[in-house]
């Protein structure tokens, strides 16, 4: 599934997440020191008046961005705009190096989501950048009473394409066995690393997106890994483990746990969608629930298109979808992953399919049906 050159070209974007105190510029540091990191420009947030995380970021990488004092994913999207096209005009210029990848270091209280509206939605980023991954950190040992305390930490953790969980040697077994369910259950799709003082290779972070460097081509079914949801023929009734886990939160919230509120799972459906009813909903879904929609992954059989159709969302903005040159299997159903709070399978399976019947009855089509 080769693409065009010009989106080869792109430059790959990591956003590093967490909690405070749960390592991130710990990983930055670590990262940066190897050889394969060298062309990499960082921009990171200064909050608080020393800064110290800047300098140690300052020592090993020359192409660093400081953006204002305040938080990056709300007072300060503006810089990161200008913070990135500044990079890349200086880039482009020659006036620093041809680096081929930008790390964004959030906040620990920074809600990720707008910075990745940002990498969405902003015209010249969206054709110059491309979200790579997203990767959080978890510290292991006060990560389950983070989860607990602290809707930030959950969604951190619920977003991300990658997590580490660091301090892992030093947490009691009990707690990090827990911890580990609870972040499978919040995000079964995201692979899960313990490291110690950030050590982990960088390619077991990076490359998470749609697009593949190495094989410069569309990597469908390890960006969305709908695998990793079980067997979804009947999502949200399906009797697993892991389901009634999800089931039970749907239902039985305790408020002490930010993570009862969260949902993951994947919709199939055997049949074609119909596009005018894929938006329809989304539009409905986005502006009514966008903000309960974490994040939203799919690739759509359109009735009447050959190709398979690549969406993604975070609340309520959606990616350009991309229409992609062929389909990576055999299998053509459409599959939708969601991670959702205090937002179910149901009502999302139903008002799609209910939205997609009426279309059909005005075209006078079969009836699809999900599994």
């Amino acid at each position: 599934m080769a693409i065009r050159d010009e989106q080869n070209e792109r430059i790959a974007a990591t956003v590093i997440t967490g909690f405070l105190g749960s390592g991130k510029t710990t990983l930055l540091n670590a990262l940066l020191s190897h050889p394969g990191m060298s062309n990499t420009a960082v921009l990171i947030n200064e909050f608080g008046e020393i800064g110290l995380d800047h300098l140690l970021v300052r020592e090993i990488s020359e192409d660093v961005v400081l953006l204002n004092s305040g938080c990056i994913c709300c007072s300060v999207r503006g810089d990161l705009i200008n913070g990135l096209r500044d990079l890349f005009l200086k880039r482009t210029r020659g006036e620093i190096a041809a680096f081929e990848r930008v790390i964004i270091e959030t906040t620990g209280l920074a809600d990720p989501a707008p910075i990745l509206h940002t990498l969405m939605t902003d015209p010249l980023l969206t054709n110059k950048f491309r979200l790579d991954s997203v990767v959080s950190t978890v510290d292991g040992i006060y990560g389950n009473k983070q989860l607990d305390d602290h809707a930030e930490s959950v969604k951190q953790a619920a977003v991300a394409d990658r997590i580490l969980i660091t301090k892992a040697d030093l947490a009691a077994g009990d707690d990090l066995e827990t911890l580990e369910k609870r972040l499978h259950s919040l995000n079964p799709a995201a692979p899960r690393y313990r490291v110690h003082l950030g050590d982990i290779a960088p390619d077991k972070l990076f490359n998470a997106g749609l697009y593949n460097p190495e094989t410069k081509s569309l990597d469908v079914q390890k960006w969305l890994r709908d695998e990793a949801y079980g067997d979804d023929r009947d999502a949200g009734h399906n009797h697993s483990d892991e389901h009634e886990h999800e089931h039970h939160h749907e239902h039985s919230h305790d408020v002490n746990r930010h993570d009862d509120h969260i949902s993951s799972f994947c919709l199939t459906f055997d049949e074609p969608l119909h596009w005018d009813a894929f938006v329809t909903w989304a539009e409905i879904f986005t502006q009514m629930r966008g903000e309960n929609l974490l994040r939203i992954k799919g690739v759509l059989n359109i009735a009447g298109e050959d190709k398979p159709v690549a969406i993604h969302a975070v609340q309520h903005i959606f990616h350009a979808p991309a229409t992609l040159p062929a389909w990576p299997s055999d299998d053509h159903r459409s599959k939708l992953v969601f991670i959702t709070r205090d937002l179910g399978p149901d009502v999302i399976r139903q008002s799609l399919l209910q939205l997609n019947a009426a279309a059909i009855e005005t075209q006078g089509q079969n009836t699809p049906k999900s599994n």
